[in-house]
């Protein structure tokens, strides 16, 4: 702290992504604590610099700061700091996974268009009919027709409708009905199963978190008995809601053996965590279920009219899913993945990794 003409400095250290809490919506939490405290703030103008710098007199500096410091607490705890990384199993390096998913996807999507000329193209087009066959609105008299086509290798019939002039009408209205369009699907170059969510706030608390992984590798070979482990994805599953109001769609995991090593290898990583301070006490005690999620509403990109989290129509979905088995698929590394950045294969950016036994 610095003395300037009787009046008190304090620069304090406030990691980018927490600032905006300090500053409150509108700048109205910034206000308040000049106000209440008669100090003045000045916030970082610098890309890249995260001091605030806190000035008056000396003990109201240091109720400020105080006053701060409870915020970026409470910040931290709150839904309203988003969880920037997660330890992770991929699952997406299985192309042959990775083709299942994207059949599934332009299965439900009807992303099939049928020209003019007779050929059909991978292009958007949608049906107009509901999960019971019945038509939902019928803006032109149009005819059902049939079409056969490969779809990721395996062969499905898909019903495309046919104006009387011989063009497709849209099912874009149907899948709005029914809340589904194409924003609340995982894409599949990112599908994993997740063990634990993370908030990593600052360089220093990524580089823990990757040496945490590390440095609990041989644990986790003797968690799994140096064996290699696969699981069976099969069927789909509800994370809260029901098929008529679905929120988070998943497929279940099963070990291959069913021996429970994957569980307990888990389980070491998750209590290092734990452990190290890194996880939020909310989350230390939570029971894990291994997923892989193939639509969740979080996701959902706005529109006019409509809320984030509007839940959507899977009775259709489970119709056609409901038992299909998925394959069995080697969990071959674990990884420490940052939400929201990729790397050149499409999946989260590993800012660490362990190998499993059997993918070296």
């Amino acid at each position: 702290m610095a003395c300037k003409s009787g009046k008190h400095s304090l620069s304090f250290q406030v990691d980018a992504p927490l600032i905006r809490f300090v500053k409150g919506k509108w700048g109205l939490t910034h206000k308040q604590i000049e106000d209440e405290f008669d100090v003045k703030m000045i916030f970082p103008s610098a890309k890249g610099d995260t001091c605030i710098v806190i000035e008056g007199a000396k003990e109201n500096v240091t109720m400020a700061s105080e006053k701060i410091t409870s915020i970026l607490e409470q910040a931290v705890k709150s839904p309203n700091l988003d969880y920037s990384h997660f330890i992770s199993l991929p699952l997406a390096m299985h192309s042959e996974l990775v083709e299942k998913l994207h059949g599934f996807q332009n299965s439900i999507l009807g992303e099939v268009n049928y020209m003019h000329d007779g050929h059909v193209e991978d292009k958007y087009s949608e049906d107009s009919s509901n999960e019971n066959g019945d038509t939902e609105s019928k803006p032109l008299e149009c005819t059902r027709i049939a079409v056969k086509l490969e779809v990721q290798n395996s062969e499905e019939n898909v019903r495309v409708n046919m104006g009387a002039d011989g063009t497709n009408i849209s099912k874009s209205s149907t899948l709005s009905v029914l809340g589904i369009d194409r924003s609340i699907f995982i894409k599949p170059s990112t599908f994993h199963l997740t063990v634990l969510m993370l908030k990593l706030w600052n360089k220093d608390r990524v580089a823990l978190a990757a040496e945490i992984l590390k440095g609990v590798s041989s644990k986790v070979m003797d968690a799994l008995e140096n064996r290699p482990v696969s699981v069976r994805l099969r069927g789909l599953a509800l994370m809260r809601g029901s098929p008529a109001k679905a929120h988070v769609l998943f497929v279940p995991v099963e070990e291959v053996g069913g021996e429970g090593d994957l569980l307990r290898a888990c389980q070491v990583i998750i209590d290092a965590y734990v452990e190290s301070g890194l996880v939020l006490q909310k989350d230390a005690h939570h029971s894990l279920k291994l997923h892989a999620t193939l639509m969740n509403t979080r996701h959902r990109k706005r529109k006019m009219g409509t809320k984030r989290h509007d839940s959507f129509d899977a009775r259709s979905i489970f119709k056609s899913y409901g038992s299909k088995d998925w394959g069995e698929y080697l969990i071959s590394e674990v990884h420490l993945s940052q939400r929201f950045a990729y790397d050149e294969n499409g999946y989260y950016h590993c800012c660490g990794s362990i190998p499993f036994h059997g993918s070296l």
